[in-house]
């Protein structure tokens, strides 16, 4: 069986201006990178501007196991799919962190006969906008500290400085650090740290900005610090912001790739939803709108991470109105949750399913609350049984929600075509009434409490000290009125990773908040969700290699 490096170099790729043109877009548009991938230009966004915006279709999950379900290659196979049925369609999609790449759960290019392509650059250096955030991001932090060197203007309290400097690695040793040893010359010592760079503010900001001007206000916004009289610093107090901007120009540009099948693909933006908000950026998505009939996106870890941040956040801040959500769904994740044991996921278990399956459930009643259809896709494995599916087709009829098996891992675009069918079929029947879980002037309190009762089925929320007292600093910043970004385990949908299925009788702990002005949200953090996460005991670079004449092997 080929791996999905081997099937990926065996694709015959379009040059970048073929996929290009295939959008309608002219070479003054384009900036390429190379033969197979390039950047969209501003002046694109504004000569589409005036048209009006096509369907857009949200692919989830259910929660996952810590290998995930497919939901990315789910979502380019659906893209495929569209094509093999006559539609045109595009794909938006989150860039790759060097964090998983390296660790546990490799790449996020899709897999098998439904990923996009160049892979390999996809999932490593791509087009640099990884390295730009994190330079923007510790040039920020340089800034602080040459301030605290240069006679402390600001009156900065080095014992309340919240902006961390960041890396696109995980490195659990770097989570607290000190800086500025070895004597006067080398700075102030102090207590820092270092979280991924997909959980730094500088990644939500260039997800979420509109164009260069919106980008460089968001920068500006950025709280840094208090000072020795309890007063904010934000960043454009240190200056810097425009040297921040510079850094960020082109990567605020999204990148235009394409699938295996020469399928046109935007990838642009990469913010974890379990320590973020999950999204690729708001620039992708609505150019998407704009060039084809339906644009297929997708959110981070289960809908009750990345789908409701997708809606609560991103949704509400680009007034954006999604059509459908396809909901990916594996029969080994609800054995997983019903119980049965990590190493056994491939044997035929349906006691375990008939628990787990109460997972799903709600999932589906969590994504109708938003007033947006569901259709459920079925990530089909080797392993599944026809007593297995037939579980899973019954629990869908019951829910009254349109189901597919989906074979697009070993048969591409083919593998997706009743998927693709079903999504459109579900579009043209019903008629969207998105709206927001809650309404952002609201408490703060009331926003976390609605999440955590609604999405999570919890019985209520306890806050810790240290979380009343980061809570009471926002709503005095005047900032209360923001929508709520909760950090917390992908793996269950309470804060407790061994709560799996539907956990009942819980309530949710609050240990600290923090304002992310310029990305315009609220951070809350629950359980023990680490924003810097660390290397598994034999991490997925063990397996990666390059042999004399640059090619690489081992990456998935």
């Amino acid at each position: 069986m080929l791996t999905d490096i081997e099937i990926a170099k065996q694709a015959k790729m379009l040059e970048i201006m073929e996929v290009a043109q295939k959008l309608g877009i002219e070479s003054e548009d384009v900036e390429p990178y190379g033969h197979y991938k390039a950047k969209l230009s501003q002046k694109l966004f504004d000569k589409l501007e005036s048209k009006p915006n096509s369907k857009l279709i949200l692919v989830t999950a259910i929660n996952p196991t810590p290998a995930g379900e497919g939901k990315t290659t789910v979502s380019v196979g659906l893209a495929q799919a569209m094509a093999k049925i006559g539609k045109d369609a595009i794909l938006a999609l989150r860039e790759p962190s060097l964090g998983p790449v390296f660790g546990i759960k490799g790449g996020a290019a899709g897999g098998g006969f439904a990923q996009v392509v160049p892979m390999e650059d996809i999932n490593l250096h791509f087009t640099g906008d990884m390295h730009a955030i994190t330079a923007a991001n510790n040039l920020l932090c340089a800034l602080i500290d040459n301030s605290l060197q240069q006679g402390n203007p600001l009156k900065i309290d080095q014992r309340r400085i919240l902006f961390k400097r960041c890396m696109d690695m995980n490195d659990r040793a770097l989570r607290n650090v000190i800086v500025g040893l070895g004597g006067k010359i080398n700075g102030v010592p102090r207590e820092d740290g270092f979280q991924i760079t997909v959980a730094s503010e500088i990644m939500a900001i260039l997800c979420l900005a509109d164009d260069l001007d919106d980008l460089k206000a968001r920068l500006e916004r950025i709280l840094v610090a208090y000072s020795l009289d309890g007063e904010p610093i934000y960043a454009k107090d240190l200056g810097g912001c425009g040297a921040m901007t510079a850094l960020l120009k082109d990567a605020l540009k999204p990148n235009l790739v394409q699938t295996l099948e020469n399928t046109p693909a935007i990838i642009h933006g990469g913010p974890f939803a379990n320590i973020a908000h999950g999204c690729n950026s708001v620039k992708a998505t609505k150019l998407g709108l704009k060039l084809c009939d339906y644009t297929i996106t997708e959110a981070g870890f289960g809908s009750d991470l990345g789908a409701e941040k997708f809606f609560d956040i991103k949704c509400r801040q680009a007034n954006l109105s999604p059509d459908c959500v396809v909901l990916v769904a594996t029969i080994r994740a609800l054995k997983y949750n019903g119980g049965a044991d990590k190493a056994a996921l491939t044997e035929e278990n349906l006691d375990a399913l008939k628990s787990g399956v109460v997972n799903l459930k709600t999932h589906i009643e969590n994504m109708r609350k938003y007033g947006v259809s569901v259709v459920v896709a079925i990530n089909r494995f080797h392993s599944d049984t026809d007593a297995e599916i037939q579980i899973i087709e019954d629990v869908c009829n019951e829910m009254g929600v349109k189901y597919s098996l989906t074979e697009v891992f070993e048969k591409g675009g083919e593998g997706g075509k009743d998927l693709a069918k079903k999504v459109c079929a579900e579009i043209e029947r019903s008629q969207s009434n998105f709206k927001p879980l809650y309404d952002v002037n609201l408490t703060i309190k009331e926003k976390i409490e609605a999440i955590a009762k609604e999405i999570y089925r919890a019985d209520g929320v306890n806050y810790t000290a240290q979380a009343q007292k980061a809570i009471k600093e926002i709503e005095v910043l005047g900032k209360a009125n923001l929508p709520i970004c909760v950090a917390k385990t992908q793996y269950s949908l309470s804060d407790d990773p061994s709560k799996l299925g539907k956990p009942t009788n819980f309530k949710i702990t609050v240990r600290d908040a923090k304002l992310s002005g310029g990305a315009g949200f609220i951070v809350v953090y629950t359980g023990d969700v680490m924003t810097m996460p660390g290397l598994p005991k034999k991490p997925a670079a063990f397996s990666i290699d390059v042999d004399k004449n640059g090619e690489i092997t081992g990456l998935f």
